[in-house]
């Protein structure tokens, strides 16, 4: 703590004067620092709550784009679930139409066969005749 000389009236008015404006300009130097403190401090609040907004969106972004990727996955799996369902009732509509096309040719093979073998008989038949006709001729 400073300490004033004395004069004969009391304290120098000078001295104590000029103590008294460092007082109050150191004062009023430390009261701005704080007030420009108490701003830097409200700015960081309110940057700090800026970003919490920020984060909170983002979050709320992330379990939506989660949510979402479920929802698609899930409607991906019904729709393959059902793609394959149509192929294997396909897959089993044709095997049975080629069964039923292969059975309806093997009847025409079968069919052919039996006309082929009825007209070789019947050529035979015929040749045989035509042979017994022609060994009847005498030259």
């Amino acid at each position: 703590m400073r300490k004033f000389n004395t004069s004969i009236p009391g304290y120098n008015k000078n001295e104590v004067n000029s103590f008294v404006k460092n007082v109050t300009t150191e004062y009023e130097d430390m009261l701005n620092k704080l007030k420009e403190r108490d701003q830097e401090i409200n700015n960081l609040k309110q940057e700090l709550t800026h970003y919490k907004n920020i984060e909170n969106t983002l979050n709320r972004a992330i379990l939506i784009a989660e949510e979402s990727t479920h929802n698609i996955k899930k409607s991906a799996m019904e729709e393959a679930k059902v793609i394959i369902d149509e192929a294997k009732r396909n897959a089993s509509r044709m095997i049975n139409n080629a069964l039923i096309k292969t059975e309806e040719l093997e009847k025409i093979e079968a069919d052919l066969k039996r006309q082929v073998t009825i007209y070789k008989r019947k050529y035979k038949d015929y040749l045989t005749t035509e042979l017994e006709e022609l060994e009847k001729i005498d030259i």
